[in-house]
């Protein structure tokens, strides 16, 4: 039109401009239908259908909108992904104050439930380690393809076996209709013979062996503070202020780490039944749930280390790992592609 801006002439569309530029972005965004099949059905080229698909995202004809469930972050997960150099990052909302105040609420394990849904395929083995995130996983688990199951680490106390670790395996097994390999053992033992001698029964050893066949593996992260480690808790005064003075930062499967992410107070792992460090660095997929707070520091312990290639948190935890702390290490990128993408 004379005397219109030119943007506005473009913008501007009569009543068959408006239900033909419609009913190509029907064809485009709900029908899947090419650029030049839509060209080839409406006798036009393939750079107006462009033109007038764009045209209609201007004018508000199609409005396209990027929704996931409310309790996932989208932007924070995205964010946390490409910091850290991790295959999947998924962060959830975090607790409202004063609602639960614990250091892996249940949805943190419902979400990561559904991440091996997603991760684990027919045959591989999967891979559990103590953890009350993982024992929340485990017990949230609706799907499963047929796989082994193997526990990674013993138990924290023998007398809750059975609603621990223990379970968890039983139970990813129940839902995947695989086999299980439990062990029953104390993950901590009172000097190296000990473990040393428990390693060798049929039972453990036979988990042992699978530890080098894991594909998929599930783990947890504590900081080294009462209530937040495992570890930490089972040991004596004494024993944690020994390992204090190293610098400990963070506890995962019985395997300690420094602020930086180097491992420390190696000798601990020599009183454990845990998967060996070294055997973590080899799993293809190693899925850390962790989050809060209080854990935050630890998870970029953890993260710097570069044992860890997926990670389920909360959004407090991301927050900090997104201005707090820097990455080191980017371990998906040095492993293999479990799908051999």
């Amino acid at each position: 039109m004379a005397g219109m801006p030119a943007g506005r002439s473009a913008l501007r569309m009569g009543p068959a401009e408006l239900v033909q530029a419609a009913a190509m972005a029907r064809r485009f965004y709900l029908e899947g239908k090419s650029k030049i099949q839509i060209a080839e059905e409406f006798g036009v080229s393939r750079f107006k259908v462009a033109r007038v698909l764009e045209t209609a995202l201007e004018r508000d004809l199609v409005r396209i909108e990027i929704r996931v469930p409310a309790e996932l972050d989208a932007e924070r997960s995205d964010a946390l992904r490409a910091r850290y150099g991790l295959r999947h990052a998924v962060v959830v909302e975090s607790p409202a104050e004063g609602e639960d105040e614990s250091p892996d609420p249940e949805n943190l394990g419902e979400v990561a439930a559904d991440l091996l849904g997603e991760l684990v395929t027919e045959g591989d083995v999967l891979g559990l380690a103590w953890g009350r995130s993982t024992i929340h996983m485990a017990a949230a688990l609706d799907r499963l393809p047929p796989c082994t199951v193997v526990q990674l680490t013993g138990v924290y106390d023998a007398g809750t076996a059975e609603r621990g670790s223990v379970e968890a395996v039983r139970r990813a097994a129940q839902v995947s209709g695989g086999e299980a390999h439990p062990i029953y053992a104390p993950m901590l033992l009172p000097d190296p013979a000990t473990a040393a001698a428990l390693r060798s029964q049929t039972g453990i050893a036979r988990a042992f062996d699978y530890f080098d066949k894991v594909t998929v593996a599930c783990v947890s992260i504590g900081s080294w503070e009462p209530g937040i480690s495992t570890v930490h808790d089972m040991l004596s005064d004494a024993e944690r202020a020994h390992y204090a003075s190293l610098g400990v930062a963070a506890e995962m499967s019985a395997h300690l780490f420094d602020a930086e992410g180097r491992r420390v107070g190696r000798d601990l792992g020599e009183r454990c039944i845990t998967v060996e460090a070294d055997r973590l660095r080899r799993i293809p997929e190693v899925v850390a749930i962790a989050g809060g707070q209080r854990k935050a520091a630890a998870i970029g312990a953890v993260l710097r280390s570069g044992l860890v290639t997926s990670l389920v948190t909360d959004r407090s935890a991301a927050d900090y790992l997104l201005t707090e702390f820097s990455p080191g290490p980017r371990p998906a990128l040095d492993r293999a592609d479990p799908d051999g993408i």
